[in-house]
């Protein structure tokens, strides 16, 4: 089963905008994430339309960020980018008449729905400065970097 990695893509293109003096076009994000600019343009819309980014047509445009890193969470930008439900799993064609059944889809969905709710807390309380701090953390101040990581 393939995995969705629109979030972790998307926070990855928000430090980078993060970092910079000015806008990212939507070509210098594709060529970045190995895809197709359309693309980009699709998923940054969710971005602009929660109001954290901004777009500019033209000589010099592109997008920018336009909220407070701290005021973004992981969840924010999962739902801005309309991320799949956390979990695929469970019950496809509950049988109601099959006792077993129901025995085990009760006990997954019960399982899936804390799993849910323990992930959507975590994602909910760290923030895009937090990983912008992170970052810094790790690969600015000593670690292993290039001209491009920190600058």
């Amino acid at each position: 089963m393939r995995t969705d990695s629109r979030l972790s893509r998307t926070l990855h293109v928000l430090l980078h905008m993060a970092r910079r003096d000015g806008p990212m076009t939507s070509e210098a994000i594709g060529q970045m994430l190995a895809t197709n600019p359309v693309v980009v343009r699709r998923t940054m819309a969710g971005l602009r339309n929660a109001g954290y980014v901004r777009s500019e047509k033209g000589h010099g445009g592109g997008w920018t960020i336009v909220a407070n890193l701290e005021e973004i969470s992981l969840l924010d930008v999962h739902r801005a980018v309309g991320g799949p439900h956390i979990f695929a799993i469970g019950s496809d064609h509950p049988n109601p008449n099959c006792a077993v059944e129901r025995v085990v889809n009760a006990a997954v969905e019960d399982t899936l729905r804390e799993a849910e709710g323990l992930l959507i807390a975590r994602l909910g309380s760290i923030s895009l400065a937090e990983l912008a701090r992170s970052f810094e953390a790790r690969y600015c101040q000593g670690g292993p970097t290039t001209a491009s990581t920190c600058g």
